[in-house]
């Protein structure tokens, strides 16, 4: 069969193919390049999607939140951070237009929820689906063979404990599944729907304290995700990592007085796979590391196999910053910046967003900031609602 369609969605299509499986057909190399035929390296693995902030709170900080003050939607950024939720149950409920200069039809879905089984311990789980639209498909003969919607999704569940006032760890379990193809052939091959799992290992820890002669909470967190098996989309095809990343961060809770509250955060983020290495043009490794590896080779390699040694590592580390604002608990402003090296993808973006609580009910919106003719992120928005039952203070 044949994919017809118009040209912005063969182009967003094909721009969401490229980075969840790569080139699987033969390739030209140039010496000196890398495999991909780009003085860039840009770091790729399977279901990219996983990488993607469901939530419009973080993701009007700039991508930042893994040590922000904790919320219902926390599974995803930092679940250790579910511990420290006051409330005995609540959910959430994400979803974002995605890619759409790109193509118009693209998203994500996210559902969450937690339920406290006591004191120090909270279990959650959640949902999160990306559609990447509608596509015509025909055959040889140009003959209507109906419309085909590729699709992932990721099932997780969460334990998360506190350990005293201050600190708390989190495990999640992950189920992954990704269909991007209705049978389809490359390189002789049908490709199939892939699945895999993962896992995460978070913590977070926060600290009353006093600064500049306020009240505030300062605070750190870690989150290890999706750390888990290789996922394939061919019988005997090549084996791709999932998105293992490592985000570290830190914030910092000003409590101006009764009604004012500022926070700012700081996020560090390390994809832990494999960087492609420069070939010559005979295909043989000049420089870097054989990315063909374990997975734990991969993660623990990840600090050292850059082609550029330690500069183009620091390069793979991107960073998020956020300022957030809420007036009485009731009303927040936001804004963020998100900064990633040239060569290593090269988003760069400003965020702005704003968010309303009342009683159980609190809705957050974001907006990104974006040069239209340099990101396919630009104009982006995220919507979030999010219940809280029970103590909601």
């Amino acid at each position: 069969m044949n994919l017809k369609s118009n040209c912005g969605k063969a182009l967003g299509i094909f721009f969401l193919l490229i980075f969840h499986v790569g080139s699987s057909g033969a390739q030209e190399v140039q010496p000196g390049t890398q495999t991909n035929g780009s003085r860039s390296n840009n770091v790729r693995t399977a279901v990219p999607f996983l990488l993607i902030s469901p939530d419009a709170r973080s993701g009007s900080m700039g991508e930042a939140g893994v040590a922000v003050q904790p919320d219902a939607n926390a599974m995803y950024i930092n679940p250790s951070k579910l511990a420290f939720l006051t409330q005995p149950y609540g959910f959430s409920a994400s979803y974002s237009p995605w890619l759409q200069s790109l193509v118009p039809d693209v998203n994500l879905a996210y559902l969450s929820g937690f339920y406290k089984l006591d004191e120090v311990s909270t279990l959650g789980s959640s949902l999160r689906y990306f559609s990447l639209g509608q596509i015509q498909l025909t055959d040889d003969a140009k003959q209507d063979q109906g419309i085909y919607s590729p699709n992932e999704f990721a099932f997780d569940a969460t334990y998360a404990r506190r350990f005293g006032d201050e600190f708390s760890l989190g495990t999640t379990v992950r189920f992954i599944y990704s269909n991007l193809s209705s049978g389809q052939f490359s390189a002789g091959q049908q490709i199939r729907p892939a699945s895999g799992f993962g896992a995460d290992v978070s913590a977070y820890y926060k600290k009353p304290t006093v600064l500049f002669n306020k009240d505030a909470i300062v605070s750190l967190g870690a989150n290890f995700s999706n750390i888990g098996t290789k996922m394939t989309y061919a019988d005997g095809g090549n084996k791709y990592f999932l998105p293992t990343n490592l985000k570290l961060g830190a914030a910092s809770t000003l409590i101006l007085d009764d009604y004012n509250q500022f926070t700012f955060a700081l996020d560090f983020n390390k994809l832990l796979v494999p960087t492609e290495p420069i070939l010559d043009s005979n295909g043989q490794i000049i420089a870097g590391k054989n990315p063909d590896r374990s997975v734990p080779s991969g993660i623990f390699g990840s600090f050292s196999d850059a082609p550029g040694g330690f500069s183009e590592e620091l390069k793979e580390v991107s960073i998020a910053f956020g300022a957030e604002y809420w007036y009485d608990q009731q009303f927040a402003l936001r804004a963020g910046y998100f900064y990633e090296s040239p060569v290593k993808g090269d988003r760069r973006y400003l965020t702005l967003g704003a968010g309303l609580k009342y009683n159980i009910f609190h809705i957050d919106f974001a907006y990104l900031l974006a040069n239209p003719q340099k990101s396919p992120l630009a104009n982006t928005l995220r919507f979030s609602l999010l219940f809280n039952f029970g103590n909601t203070n």
